[in-house]
């Protein structure tokens, strides 16, 4: 782990909070969100760019250290913008820059749009608001989700025998390289009897119940005040295409975007690269 980055932990309403925090005490003040079934390590990379700010790389519930839902809870998309606030309120932050890749920059975008005083700056890489889901196949959407919510039972503990079989089968799952891999997993494995084991929450990995229709995630964008900047990867991924970004883009008050060649992880693949327009923007 860099040098000055510690462990944190903040109180919240609905558990325990893990955060990663470093850079300059009484600097401008950067809350960092990271993508889904990652943590707060996928900014280990561009800590050392930041050093200037009070950085805090939360781990959302259910991810690396914090707390999972309580037995019984889903992970709704709104209730990740309370848990956002409430990581700002338990570090006394009115206000703060909002740094959020994927997952996290698709909450950091409905946080700016709910609590707009809570924001003064948005950065936001490969996301730009929450995945859209097409109106025609909300019931089937609904449907599928019930009864994978439904279906869910207690399953035992899958023993890893080592970090290396674990980043083996991340980079399966998701393209990057493998020490990207090596550092989001790291912190999101825990020691059990003849190995390792996952840290995240399986419940995770059930599919959403409700997404919202483009019409509406574009309602949602222009309530956004604060300024905003994207920093997408060239080829765009299928979720997340060039022509869905720049219509996105065209709904914000103050909004612009930097497209490098890379892939989905280019923060953390090309951190260098990333931080120039990052510190340009956040100045």
């Amino acid at each position: 782990m860099p040098a000055g980055l510690r462990e944190i932990v903040l109180d919240s309403p609905r558990g325990e909070l893990a955060a990663l925090r470093g850079g300059t005490p009484g600097g401008p003040r950067l809350l960092c969100l990271h993508g889904w079934l990652d943590n707060a390590a996928s900014f280990l990379p561009l800590a050392p760019h930041l050093a200037a700010f009070d950085l805090v790389a939360l781990d959302l519930p259910g991810h690396g250290a914090s707390a999972h839902r309580a037995p019984g809870y889903d992970y709704a998309f709104a209730d990740w913008v309370h848990d956002v606030l409430d990581a700002m309120d338990a570090l006394g932050w009115a206000q703060a820059d909002l740094l959020g890749h994927s997952m996290g920059g698709a909450i950091a975008s409905a946080v700016a749009a709910a609590a707009p005083a809570r924001v003064r700056r948005l950065a936001l890489v490969e996301a730009l608001g929450p995945i859209a889901g097409d109106p025609a196949q909300a019931g089937q959407r609904l449907r599928d989700a019930v009864a994978a919510r439904r279906a869910i039972a207690p399953r035992p503990t899958r023993v890893i025998p080592d970090v290396a079989t674990a980043v083996a089968a991340r980079l399966v799952a998701s393209k990057m390289t493998p020490e990207a891999a090596r550092l989001i997993v790291e912190r999101n494995l825990r020691p059990v009897e003849g190995g390792l084991a996952w840290r995240s929450d399986p419940r995770l990995t059930l599919p959403s119940a409700l997404r919202m229709a483009e019409e509406t995630v574009q309602s949602l964008l222009r309530a956004i005040e604060a300024p905003v900047l994207v920093i997408a990867a060239e080829p765009s991924p299928p979720y997340f295409p060039a022509a869905v970004r720049e219509a996105r883009l065209a709904c914000l008050a103050q909004g612009r975007a930097v497209v490098f060649d890379g892939g989905h992880h280019l923060h953390m693949e090309q951190a260098e690269r990333v931080a120039r327009p990052l510190l340009d923007f956040l100045a």
